[in-house]
């Protein structure tokens, strides 16, 4: 196994290692030597501010689309990064106090917003396959038909290093690249972005997808402290407890947490027996209650456990993740990700997608011991590179020669904080104050079976142990669906995932 570099791929979007280790997920990603900074010193930019219409779902959208850079400053009013961001807002809003804000990024660390943006939430979409995968070029903008901009205005962030946004010079950016400096610099944005637009009235809400949902979880907390307390925080393949997907030596707790999504995998691609492939959902229910009873078990046991024991967990196992026997065995039945994704379709010379384990590639050295790279990446990054720079620069009107970063190349290795050394990272506890001083919060988390990144029942997990007050577990909702990370490139996933979150917008108001 591969240890994670300074930085890798691992959520779906691109992330440092967190403090507790973790072994290979896919080959490192390879940043900048000497991450870009600001070429001039940063000065407040005027915002470039345009009006639009679409078409969505029957209905005539008119709105104001502004897209800008948003000053942080230091206390002595120095600019110390520009933030960008690009915003909608509903034409013919008479009350802002009835007219809800949602704020929205993605994760990585690493990770520019063009995602959320370009893929579910804003008003145009990238046109991929129906199940997410990779068209040909030339790639097509259209209008969303599932956009949630009917139901809230959006404001979508690049952090510090990511799409347009920039630090002064690298003494900042290594300010702003770790797990605090991010939260109190979009923070700031929010604080400032509620000044400027005079939206202090709005109903607010938080939307972060991967690693912005353990930047969401740690704004909840934050923010609250400092009078900003939001209605509602939508988390999208949620990951808020590092230990829960971290293979490590020594950390059995993802194998378990993995295991119904090996499951959900091996049923896709038709690997399980005949009994097993009749229903998606008795199936998942099988591994569920496997991986948290006698799995779970044995992994505890270690060397203790019988050799009977051993063997007979070695065939449940097999029979629900669809390897032979003979691999679980030498796996020690500890079947690390990216082994596993190579090994269930070696014999089709194929390997499955991590962050989306429907999707394919080809696999013609097969010998290789992990996947060597990861499909559902390779599908996404063209077609969402190159329509939004297109977006940008012609329909918002944004000139610059500026690098977009997409994902990764513009930030240094990420800081978890003192706090965190020798342990994992975990934002939980952030979103458990935020809800005892805020019991008011309502939480949507999403979850894709075929999301083999931050798997649906490592959420469970991490939601069960968070030690949430009875009086306010109501106000978290899970949904989920049949497709991966990213589960909106997926059209009936997207459709669903439109209608799951105006029900919760509406029980959040």
């Amino acid at each position: 196994m591969k240890v994670l570099a300074t930085l890798a791929i691992f959520t779906g979007l691109l992330f440092s290692q967190p403090p507790g280790g973790g072994r290979g997920a896919v080959p490192a990603a390879t940043p900048a030597p000497t991450p870009p900074v600001a070429d001039k010193p940063l000065v407040e930019e005027k915002p470039i501010v345009t009006k639009h219409e679409i078409h969505a779902n029957g209905k005539t959208l008119s709105y104001t689309a502004t897209a800008g850079m948003m000053p942080i400053k230091n206390a002595q009013g120095e600019i110390e990064a520009n933030l960008f961001y690009v915003s909608y807002v509903l034409d013919g809003t008479t009350d802002v106090a009835k007219r809800p804000l949602m704020v929205a990024f993605n994760g990585g660390p690493g990770s520019a917003s063009v995602w959320l943006h370009m893929g579910c939430i804003g008003p145009k979409r990238v046109k991929m396959m129906d199940d997410g995968a990779l068209p040909a070029a030339p790639y097509q903008l259209v209008d969303n038909d599932n956009t949630w901009l009917d139901q809230t205005d959006l404001v979508f962030v690049d952090p510090v290093g990511t799409g347009y946004s920039r630090a002064q010079n690298q003494t900042l950016q290594r300010k702003f690249n770790g797990l605090q400096g991010d939260i109190e610099s979009v923070g700031e944005f929010i604080r400032l972005f509620l000044t400027r637009n005079e939206r202090w009235a709005s109903p607010l809400f938080l939307a972060g997808e991967s690693y912005g949902t353990t930047r969401a979880a740690g704004l909840s907390g934050y923010l609250v402290e400092n009078g900003i307390a939001f209605n509602g925080v939508v988390l999208l393949s949620t990951v808020l407890n590092f230990e829960t997907i971290l293979f490590t030596h020594g950390n059995d707790l993802p194998y378990m947490l993995y295991l119904p999504s090996y499951a959900a995998t091996a049923f896709y691609h038709k690997k399980l027996p005949p009994d097993l492939q009749k229903s998606l959902e008795i199936t998942l229910k099988e591994a569920e209650k496997l991986a948290v009873g006698a799995y779970n078990e044995a992994l505890a046991k270690g060397d203790q456990l019988t050799d009977a024991d051993y063997k007979s967990i070695v065939a449940k196992v097999a029979r629900l993740t669809g390897v032979d026997q003979k691999y679980v065995d030498n796996s020690d039945l500890r079947m690390e990700l990216t082994h596993y994704l190579r090994e269930l379709l070696r014999d089709r010379k194929m390997i499955a997608g991590r962050l989306d384990s429907r999707l394919v590639g080809p696999a013609p050295l097969n010998t290789s011991e992990a996947a060597e790279f990861d499909p559902s990446m390779t599908a996404i990054r063209p077609p969402y590179t190159a329509m939004f720079n297109q977006y940008v620069h012609t329909e918002l009107g944004y000139k610059t020669d500026a690098t977009y970063y997409v994902l990764g190349g513009g930030i240094l290795g990420w800081d978890y904080g003192q706090q965190n050394q020798n342990r994992y990272v975990d934002v939980s506890d952030a979103m458990r104050s935020a809800f005892a001083k805020n019991p008011h919060m309502k939480v949507f988390v999403g979850c894709g079976y075929y999301d083999m990144a931050t798997p649906y029942f490592a959420a469970e997990y991490t939601f069960s142990h968070m030690g949430l007050h009875p009086s306010v577990r109501k106000n978290v909702v899970f949904q989920y669906y049949t497709a991966g990370h990213m589960f909106y490139i997926d059209v009936p996933s997207h459709k669903k995932l439109k209608n799951d979150i105006a029900q919760f917008l509406k029980s959040a108001l």
